[in-house]
């Protein structure tokens, strides 16, 4: 079920850690950091280098580690935290449960944003007092446009999916699903901005070929999509209804659509989103 908020009420956290703040989850904590967005004590993040770390040297709200330098660091960051997001890579995640099991609080709620990695493989490494809930953003979470699926763990409760959905909701919309379309759900819209982007770049690239400049190219195509979506969401008419909206009868559009459905774009998305889901089981699996 998706649930569309309004993105400036008031939201209310618990104390928050994020166990490797690469990109994904530095674009949550964007939405952690907004001002109608209180987190009861701190967030604390971490990450590899001490570099990395001193990104955050001045955030208001934030506590940052770096185990270079620190051990310790992913098992401080978790002391105390009600809600764990763990975020490092698919294949680092069982060394690092195993690392943090015994300084989780009792009570905690942990939340995996790693790719392919099951439920059970959590539960399995954390103490039975510990709930799980996997999760699977995208990077529009950075301008408060995610789309997120989560998945109940079978330890969670209503209370904790309704934590975790606020949590993603401060970047963006939720997805509630089985954890067995999650991984599904990742090649549609975890790994979908990518689709999207490189739609563009194909457009724009043949908008240069047609004699405009980069810039020139650029503001048409980048231009269109943006219209083209807030056009959807403004509307709330289907894709369907709006592409026929353009496709006057013998027109132009009407010709070059039929020169894309000749391409059959839906049997090379399904053998596209086959791919990102085999890869994300090899992901898990260490590969």
């Amino acid at each position: 079920m998706t649930r569309v908020t309004d993105s400036t009420a008031p939201t209310a956290l618990p104390t928050i850690a994020i166990l490797g703040a690469g990109s994904m989850g530095r674009a949550i904590l964007t939405g952690l950091l907004r001002p109608e967005v209180s987190v009861d004590g701190d967030v604390r993040v971490t990450n590899r280098s001490a570099a990395k770390a001193a990104d955050f040297d001045g955030t208001e709200g934030v506590r940052a580690f770096a185990t270079e330098t620190d051990p310790d660091a992913n098992r401080a960051a978790a002391r105390g935290a009600k809600l764990v997001l763990v975020g490092v890579k698919p294949a680092m995640v069982p060394d690092l449960l195993n690392e943090v099991a015994d300084a989780l609080e009792p009570d905690a709620l942990v939340v995996s944003v790693a790719a392919g990695v099951t439920i059970a493989t959590f539960e399995a490494a954390l103490p039975e007092s510990v709930a799980v809930i996997r999760s699977m953003p995208n990077t529009p979470a950075v301008v408060g446009r995610a789309v997120t699926g989560i998945s109940a763990g079978t330890r969670s409760t209503p209370d904790d999916l309704a934590l975790v959905r606020a949590l993603f909701e401060t970047v963006g919309e939720v997805v509630e699903v089985p954890e067995s379309q999650l991984d599904a759900l990742g090649t549609i819209s975890g790994s979908g901005p990518a689709y999207v982007f490189f739609l563009i770049e194909q457009l724009t690239a043949t908008a240069m070929a047609k004699g405009f400049s980069p810039e020139e190219a650029a503001t048409l195509v980048n231009g269109t999509f943006r219209g083209a979506t807030e056009l959807l969401a403004a509307t709330g008419m289907t894709p369907a209804d709006l592409r026929r909206q353009v496709t006057s009868p013998n027109g132009t559009t009407e010709r070059a659509i039929a020169e894309l459905q000749g391409a059959d774009l839906k049997a090379i998305f399904d053998r596209a989103t086959d791919a990102a889901l085999a890869r994300s089981r090899e992901l898990a699996a260490g590969a």
